[in-house]
């Protein structure tokens, strides 16, 4: 996957950019990062002239695929209209029914820019609403680049946490206690010590940046019965299920409400948004009504709104998530299956339109059983794959996604490409 013009670019970036990125993961692929030129559909093409059919999808947004058209046509008239007023617009408000009708019927939202914002707001509402300052958190779980949730578990994964990064003190995370994800135990310990003083518990339903790591049933509902006995909040992130598990997201599937949900990702379309949902009484501590404040320049922006709507108008109407839904289990059972002809070792998950691989023994049921995975063989078969033209994540802890436009053809032309990089994995791993 080397091309000279990529080169090129990399090494100008690297002038302007630390490490020559915008973000961490995109300096993964190596040697150097590809630069892409289009992309349409399934595919992304490079500036170096490779076609590479993508199961990275932005990480999650583009569940239709690239340039959808209908969203293409409701970006370029709104932008007619112009892209940014400092007032509100109508659209926001026919986004917000749409969502709402799905997520949380007589529940409000509040848009704004970024996961990591949207988790940022719905901590700080649920301290407003219930006078309290602890959040519990679940080792694993990725909400987003702020101070008090990029927090590593603590002494056995049971209590205080750590900072994951420099420039994070101590005391600040010292309100985020860490419990293990799928152990309702760890969390019965947390809440026995600290629970009059937790305002939330905190949680993605489905781990999808400690690779895919579904909830199991019983520990959603377990969750939802502590939450109510402490009368703290559940919070579900579902900044990467939202729109994805199906229109109604992680708590239809588990059949669990949760006080608030935090969106993002599909509900902009690929455009840069975030939202809170939850109950009426809840959203109405954030200002103007209530004390929590919150606010932005860019939020609920015309631009994102519009992508949002189109796309999500789009999952109401076509069948988007049969066809995502099955190429997922089609790429899941060929690397499987393949897996196993060849005597290679790994576990392999599939939710919906979203699956992932572990070369490990056993299965993956929490972050501790990901840890074992063999990452060297992953980033074996990540490089292998990109020879043979597909794009999954280059990180062992992301999720290959996949969406309308994964069609049987397209799945067909990726599973001859799992063949050949698995047996390549092989013999890779036996020198």
């Amino acid at each position: 996957m080397t091309g000279e013009l990529s080169l090129k670019l990399y090494e100008r970036a690297k002038r302007v950019f630390p490490g020559g990125v915008n973000s961490p993961i995109r300096a993964s692929v190596k040697p150097y990062p590809f630069y892409v030129e289009r992309a349409h559909g399934p595919y992304i093409y490079t500036i170096d002239g490779k076609r590479l059919v993508d199961y990275v999808l932005g990480y999650g947004p583009l569940i239709l695929g690239h340039n959808h058209p209908k969203v293409a046509r409701a970006l370029r008239e709104q932008i007619e209209r112009g892209w940014l007023y400092g007032a509100p617009a109508e659209i926001e408000v026919r986004l917000a029914e749409k969502i709402l009708n799905h997520v949380y019927p007589n529940g409000m939202i509040r848009f704004v820019n970024s996961g990591t914002e949207a988790v940022m707001t719905a901590i700080r509402l649920a301290r407003a609403a219930t006078e309290r300052k602890f959040i519990v958190k679940f080792d694993g779980c990725y909400h987003g680049a702020s101070d008090y949730v990029l927090v590593g578990a603590g002494s056995a994964a049971t209590e205080y946490g750590v900072p994951k990064s420099k420039g994070i003190p101590e005391e600040v995370v010292k309100l985020t206690l860490v419990a293990r994800f799928n152990d309702i135990e760890s969390v019965e310990h947390v809440m026995k010590r600290h629970g009059e003083e937790v305002a939330t518990i905190l949680l993605e339903p489905v781990i999808g940046n400690y690779g895919l790591i579904p909830a199991k049933r019983e520990f959603i509902k377990a969750l939802r019965e502590l939450a109510d006995h402490y009368q703290a909040l559940l919070v579900f992130d579902e900044v990467i299920t939202g729109f994805r598990l199906g229109l109604g997201g992680a708590q239809e599937y588990y059949g669990v409400r949760a006080d608030l949900v935090v969106l993002g990702k599909v509900i902009g379309g690929g455009f840069p948004i975030g939202a809170v949902v939850g109950r009426k009484d809840l959203m109405e501590n954030l200002t103007p009504t209530g004390g929590a404040f919150n606010a932005g320049t860019f939020n609920a922006h015309p631009v994102s709104m519009a992508a949002g709507l189109a796309t999500i108008s789009v999952l109401e109407e076509e069948q988007v998530f049969s066809i995502a839904n099955a190429a997922a289990r089609e790429v899941a059972r060929a690397i499987e299956s393949t897996a196993q002809n060849e005597g290679i070792e790994c576990s392999v998950v599939s939710l919906a339109s979203m699956a992932q691989v572990f070369f490990l023994k056993g299965s993956v049921e929490s972050p501790d059983d990901a840890r074992k995975s063999n990452t060297k063989a992953y980033s074996m078969f990540h490089e292998e794959l990109l020879k043979r033209g597909v794009f999954i994540a280059p990180s062992q802890f992301e999720v290959m996604f996949t969406s309308g436009v994964h069609t049987a053809s397209v799945v067909e032309e990726t599973i001859g490409a799992i063949e050949e990089s698995l047996r390549a994995v092989k013999r890779g791993l036996q020198s």
